[in-house]
C-alpha cells in the first residue's frame, strides 16, 4: 500500500462543449499538474497504471474527457468505481457548465458546430449532450458555471478551487447576480436582496455599480440593509463551522438583486469583508458588466 504522502490526485475535466474545457485545462498545466486533452475514458486505467508505476515523477495529474469519446463513457464510470477502492490516488471529477443561452453565443462566435449537431442547430446539439452527461454531471465533485465569465474570470475560479488545495482548507465565493439573468447553478446558498430600495431608480445612480461609493453608501443608509447584514452575519458564524467540520473544503453563496448590478454587489463586496476575518473569501459580480455600467 502506498503512502498517503505519495498519494496521487487526479482530476477528471468534463463537461458541456463549449463551457470551458480548454481553458481548465490550461490552467491546470500552470499549476503544474501533468494534463492529458481528450482522453478516452477506455484508455484512463492503462494511464493510470503508467502513472502508478512512477508516482515520485507525477503526483498531479488532469485529464479532459467530452462527448467525442462519448461511447466509452460506461467505461469511466466503471473506472470511478475502481478508483474509489483504491489508497494510491485520490480521484476528483471537475464538471463545467453554462446555460444554453451562452453555449449557443460561443458557438456562433467561434463559428464551429456542435460535435453532436454537425449539420444542425448547436441548441439541438446542446440539448442531446445535457441528457448524455446527466449521470456524469450528478458524479461530479465539483460543478462549476462560466455562464457570463470572461476567459480570465473562469481561469480566476478553476485557480482560486484548486491552487494550493491542501493549505486552502476551507474558502468561500461570494458572488453577485441579477434575477432576470438566471440565478447561478454553482450556488450552494442564495440569498435575495430584491427588497432593499433600489439605486437604479435614483438618476444619477442609475449608470453606476453598487462598487463606486454613492451606491455603496445609499445602499447601507438604511436600517434594513444593516439589520439584514447583522442576521446575515449571524447566519453565517453558525453556519460556516458546520460546513468545515463535514469536510466541505469551497462554499459558492449568491447574492441577488434585479440586475447584478447595484444592491447586489454592495451587499456582496460586505459580505465578502466579513467572511475574510475568519476564512478565505473571493468575491465575484458575475452580472455586472451586463449593460457595460461605469464604475
Amino acid at each position: 500500500m502506498q503512502e498517503n504522502n505519495k498519494m496521487v490526485e487526479l482530476v477528471i475535466i468534463t463537461g458541456m462543449s463549449g463551457a470551458g474545457k480548454t481553458i481548465a485545462i490550461q490552467c491546470f498545466e500552470d499549476m503544474g499538474y501533468f494534463c492529458v486533452d481528450n482522453l478516452p475514458p477506455t484508455l484512463l486505467p492503462k494511464f493510470l497504471e503508467l502513472m502508478k508505476e512512477n508516482p515520485e515523477e507525477t503526483k498531479k495529474l488532469a485529464v479532459v474527457m467530452d462527448l467525442r469519446g462519448r461511447e466509452f463513457f460506461d467505461s469511466l464510470y466503471e473506472t470511478l468505481d475502481q478508483l474509489g477502492a483504491e489508497s494510491w490516488i485520490h480521484e476528483h471529477v471537475l464538471f463545467l457548465d453554462a446555460d444554453n443561452e451562452s453555449l449557443v453565443q460561443r458557438y456562433k462566435e467561434s463559428r464551429r458546430s456542435h460535435p453532436l449537431a454537425p449539420d444542425g442547430l448547436p441548441l439541438s446539439g446542446i440539448k442531446q449532450e445535457r441528457s448524455i452527461l446527466d449521470e456524469l454531471k450528478g458524479r461530479a465533485q465539483k460543478i462549476i458555471d462560466s455562464t457570463g465569465s470572461s476567459a480570465r474570470e473562469l481561469r480566476e475560479k478553476i485557480i482560486n478551487n484548486y491552487t494550493e488545495k491542501k493549505q486552502q482548507i476551507f474558502s468561500v465565493q461570494v458572488e453577485s447576480f441579477g434575477f432576470k439573468h438566471g440565478v447561478p447553478i454553482d450556488a450552494d446558498l442564495v440569498f435575495d436582496v430584491r427588497f432593499l430600495p433600489n439605486p437604479h431608480y435614483v438618476e444619477s445612480m442609475r449608470d453606476l455599480t453598487g462598487l463606486n461609493q454613492e451606491v455603496n453608501s445609499y445602499v447601507f443608509k438604511w436600517k434594513e440593509t444593516r439589520q439584514f447584514i447583522r442576521k446575515l452575519k449571524d447566519l453565517l458564524e453558525f453556519m460556516l463551522p458546520q460546513y468545515v467540520r463535514e469536510g466541505k473544503s469551497q462554499l459558492v453563496i449568491g447574492i441577488g438583486c434585479t440586475g447584478g448590478q447595484h444592491r447586489s454587489v454592495a451587499i456582496a463586496e460586505k459580505l465578502g469583508e466579513i467572511i475574510n476575518q475568519k476564512y478565505t473569501a473571493h468575491v465575484y459580480h458575475r452580472d455586472i458588466d451586463k449593460k457595460g455600467n461605469k464604475k
